[in-house]
Order: C-alpha cells, then sequence, then structure tokens
C-alpha cells in the first residue's frame, strides 16, 4: 500500500514540506486510542532471537532509525512503534541553527536516492532535552551531536562538550558527528589529529559519570583506505564504543537523475556498495575489535543481510524507509529471524 498509493502521492510535494506533514500527521493520529497498537501489531517482529547485546545496550532488533529523520526528538516513541530497535536523534547542536537556505532537500526518483544540504537545522539542545524528559524508554535512543555553523573549528570541542553534557541524562548512547558535508569545513575534524581531541576529551568526560555511555563516531563513505586505518587507530587508542558507517557522500558517480548535480550528501542506493566496503574494511583490519553500525543504501531485507555479514552489528535505515515505508523494517526483522 505504502509503496503503490501512499508513497506516489506524498512524493508529487516538495520533500521537506512532506517530511514535516507525515511528522504532524502521525503525531495526531497516535493520540486516537488503538492507533499505536495496530501500528505495533502490523509492522513490530516480537522474537528474542533478535535481540543483540551492542556496546553494553541490549536492542530488542538490530534495525534502527538513522540520524537526521527525527532531528529535534519529536517523534521517536511513535517511530519505535513501527518497529525500530532504537532511534538516533539529531543531529543536535547546542544553539538552534536555521540550516541551509532553502529548496535544500532533493528526490532523485530514478536513483531511489536523496540529496540533502540541511545544514545542521534544528531547534538546539535545550529544546530537544525538554521532549526527552517525557520518553516513556520504548526504544533505545542515541544522540547525534555535532557543531553549530558559527562555532570555527578551534572551538568545535566545546559545542560537543555541550552536547554530551546536556544529553547524557536522556539518551542511551551518543554518536560523534563530523562527518556531515553540509556544514562548511566540519569534515575537516575528522583529521587524525582533531579528531583524537574531541574523542579523548568526551571519553574524559564520559569517566566522570557514575555510569559512563557509549561514545560512536559516524563517519563519511569518502575516506581513503589510509584515511580508514587512521580511524581504526584512533578507535582503539581512545577506546569509543564504536563506528556508524557511513554518512552521506559527496559522490555523484553512476547518478541518472535530474537533481544529481544538486551540492549537499548523497543518500539511497548508489551509496550500497561503497558502505558496504567501508564496514567489510573496517571489521576485517580490526580484526572486529569494536561494534560497526551500518547504514547506507539499504532498500530490502537481502541489503541488511549484507551489512551485518560484512560486519556490522546493527544496521540504520534512513532513505530506504523513506521509499519503501515502515514494511521494509519488518521484512528485514523477518528475514533475520527465519535465518535463526
Amino acid at each position: 500500500m505504502y509503496t503503490s498509493l501512499i508513497r506516489p502521492l506524498l512524493f508529487k510535494f516538495d520533500p521537506e514540506k512532506v517530511h514535516h506533514f507525515t511528522f504532524k500527521t502521525l503525531k495526531f493520529a497516535f493520540k486516537i486510542p488503538g492507533v499505536e497498537q495496530f501500528f505495533k501489531k502490523r509492522f513490530a517482529v516480537n522474537d528474542k532471537s533478535l535481540e543483540r547485546e551492542v556496546f553494553g545496550l541490549k536492542f530488542k532488533n538490530p534495525v534502527g532509525l538513522a540520524a537526521g529523520f527525527d532531528k529535534d526528538a519529536q517523534l521517536f516513541n511513535e517511530l519505535g512503534s513501527l518497529g525500530f530497535g532504537f532511534v538516533e536523534i539529531g543531529t543536535l547542536t547546542p544553539k538552534p541553527q536555521e540550516g541551509n537556505p532553502k529548496k535544500r532537500l532533493f528526490r532523485l526518483k530514478e536513483d531511489a536516492a536523496i540529496i540533502n544540504r540541511m545544514g545542521f537545522n534544528n531547534q538546539g539542545l535545550a529544546s530537544a532535552v525538554e521532549r526527552l524528559k517525557k520518553n516513556k524508554k520504548r526504544v533505545i535512543i542515541g544522540g547525534n551531536i555535532g557543531k553549530n555553523k558559527i562555532t570555527p573549528n578551534d572551538q568545535a570541542l566545546l559545542d560537543y562538550q555541550k552536547g554530551f553534557e546536556q544529553l547524557f541524562d536522556y539518551v542511551d548512547y551518543f554518536v560523534v558527528n563530523v562527518s556531515s558535508p553540509n556544514t562548511p569545513d566540519l569534515r575537516a575534524l575528522q583529521d587524525k589529529e582533531p579528531l583524537k581531541k574531541i574523542l579523548f576529551a568526551l571519553q574524559e568526560q564520559n569517566k566522570q559519570k557514575p555510569k559512563p555511555k557509549p561514545i560512536l563516531l559516524k563517519i563519511a563513505p569518502d575516506l581513503s583506505d589510509e584515511q580508514l586505518l587512521d580511524i581504526i587507530e584512533i578507535v582503539q587508542e581512545t577506546n569509543i564504543g564504536g563506528v556508524i558507517a557511513t554518512n552521506t557522500t559527496i559522490s555523484r558517480e553512476g547518478l541518472q537523475s535530474e537533481n544529481r548535480k544538486e551540492q549537499g550528501g548523497l543518500s539511497g542506493k548508489p551509496l550500497k556498495s561503497r558502505s558496504t566496503e567501508v564496514i567489510r574494511f573496517l571489521s576485517q583490519n580490526s580484526k572486529q575489535s569494536f561494534p560497526i553500525i551500518g547504514v547506507g543504501g539499504i532498500h530490502s531485507a537481502n541489503d541488511a543481510l549484507e551489512k551485518l555479514e560484512a560486519g556490522a552489528s546493527l544496521v540504520q535505515l534512513y532513505t530506504g524507509f523513506i521509499y519503501e515505508g515502515p514494511r521494509l523494517i519488518k521484512e528485514i526483522n523477518q528475514k533475520l529471524s527465519a535465518k535463526k
């Protein structure tokens, strides 16, 4: 029903407006008695064999929602009812920011892809925290943190520290986002020395807590093998919880759609092979020494299985969720359940 009826209708309108409309609709719908149970019955797969314990957390299933969808922590409980094992909010910055000028979100229908240059648009940490205080603890929540556009790179650490401190009591794990292509100079923070500085400082902050929480690093798919080897060394040296591979790409290789030349990060099917290559490289060259969350181009149960077999412990959806709808979550979990 989604791909044959709902998606064609939604895809007739501006993607960013559709996103906000969908949020409002779901928020309203879930207030109606019985709707939450309907979605759970239709899409959730309850099977103990799907449970995963990764970086000290117990996930009811390995399929999560990637950051960027629920930026401001507005819909995490409702999204959890669609069958996700975890939901990652953000990217959140200390101060609210508008992001880049519109139009900044583009569908590439022929490629089953999306280009975005949103630029960390969000309402800021304080606004998200107020909503997270009302969390009913139905789903594991990750907090994806970044720096404000106006914050120079030599002061970026302070923004990440603020994000960590303000979200600490309300999320289950953290993700350090230094890999978005849509904030000027942000990817320079993936270089060895600035990245180590940020991660060591956050780990020191983490150690001061009675119960530290996992910190993960989200990396770009456009890194060279040499840079990926540096990432392995940094993860092992800083002893963070793991890696999310990968963010969006700046590559435009093989695209067919009219919007292919738009600036921004590309996600969806064209990213599938490269993100899997990065997962496999990290897993093999690190000798599976840290967990990996695999994301990028998952549009089918087989795509998810491919990432898990390449070395991912968990997977996340974003563009595949938009193109295929919530049935994709169910299909992945059903396929994994059947393999047991």
